[in-house]
């Protein structure tokens, strides 16, 4: 499947899934943004990364200190092909892991982990 239409899937399921956040994390949510890219790029996999990653959240965290340096804004970083591999070519599967990586990278911006996710009904 091409980028540019796995891209609009990917938007749409963002957008859908920001909508169904209640609305203290939604304001949240609405304050990192989503970056879709084919794959990891040299720099993420110099870092250690695995090629197949799903996601990625880089930057501060919502509740880091703001004085802290960062060299990239925050950002969750949505890697679609990968996804889509994943998924192996079911659109269906591929819908609900751009929804589940997305809720786990946008944990990582609210500085949560997995736990705090199940707990919030997130995951």
């Amino acid at each position: 499947m091409k980028f540019r239409q796995l891209s609009a899937f990917a938007q749409e399921v963002v957008t859908a899934t920001q909508r169904r956040l209640p609305l203290a994390v939604r304001t949240k949510a609405g304050q990192v943004p989503v970056c879709f890219e084919a794959c990891p790029n040299d720099a993420i996999l110099a870092e250690g990364w695995e090629p197949d990653i799903l996601g990625l959240f880089v930057g501060q965290p919502h509740d880091a200190d703001p004085g802290a340096p960062e060299p990239l804004p925050p950002q969750i970083l949505l890697f679609l092909n990968n996804l889509w591999d994943y998924a192996e070519g079911d659109e269906e599967l591929y819908r609900d892991e751009v929804r589940l990586t997305y809720l786990h990278e946008l944990g990582h911006y609210l500085g949560w982990d997995e736990s705090d996710l199940e707990d919030r009904g997130l995951d």
